[in-house]
């Protein structure tokens, strides 16, 4: 089993404050959970603004809005109010097709599982209304893995990095400008400011550009018949 995925049949780990985790899950039978912009975008943001308690109505603006500029509208205010009030920090993510990946930090005891019901289900009512379909749309609870030292959170945001070499349509290279990734905000300016924490793995490197040699020459493989996703 690859060493990313050890715990896919371990559903029952510890999770304390202050520690970093691991956290994927795919469509279930393998089927897409993303078929269009409207999709990627209101995932994202869920992603983005969910770290707190806040609440938001009319999320259909905030996805209109994002699809002309690539950016959501939020006021400085409702930005400040959650970060200073996030129960969990997002440090890197990469949307597929057919399943995420994402690195986050738990900042408050259940931050991690309330935060993640609160993004799975809404995501699941959006979809199986738009799509008009009922059911489950993931394949079962979302997995997750204790990152237990600094190498591997550093290994591990490389190889969420290069996901989207997986994607057929993507050329060799064409990974490094994958829009659902936050390598773009790694390597070039962040798109969301402090709702993503990139510091704390850039504030390891010289500067951007060492960081992306350090993924370009990172051992990280993303074809793995092992891996469960």
């Amino acid at each position: 089993m690859c060493s990313l995925c050890y715990n896919y049949y371990m559903r029952k780990i510890k999770i304390s404050p202050g520690e970093y985790y691991h956290i994927y899950n795919r469509g279930i039978n393998k089927q897409k959970i993303f078929l269009d912009m409207s999709d990627y975008a209101r995932f994202l943001f869920c992603l983005l603004y969910f770290q707190s308690e806040n609440t938001f109505n009319n999320f259909g603006h905030y996805v209109s809005f994002f699809k002309k500029s690539k950016k959501f509208n939020l006021s400085l205010k409702t930005m400040s109010k959650i970060i200073s009030n996030r129960f969990v920090e997002l440090t890197n993510f990469c949307l597929m097709p057919n399943h995420f990946h994402i690195t986050v930090l738990e900042v408050d005891e259940k931050g991690i599982s309330t935060y993640m019901q609160r993004v799975l289900n809404s995501y699941t009512k959006y979809f199986n209304t738009k799509y008009k379909r009922s059911g489950h749309l993931f394949q079962g609870p979302y997995q997750i893995v204790y990152i237990k030292d600094n190498e591997q959170l550093l290994y591990l945001s490389t190889y969420i990095h290069k996901n989207p070499q997986e994607i057929k349509e993507i050329k060799k290279y064409d990974w490094k400008n994958y829009f659902w990734s936050s390598y773009q905000d790694y390597v070039k300016e962040n798109r969301w400011g402090e709702v993503l924490r990139t510091d704390i793995i850039l504030g390891q490197f010289k500067d951007e550009n060492e960081y992306a040699d350090f993924v370009k020459t990172s051992p990280a493989k993303i074809v793995d018949t092992r891996c469960p996703l």
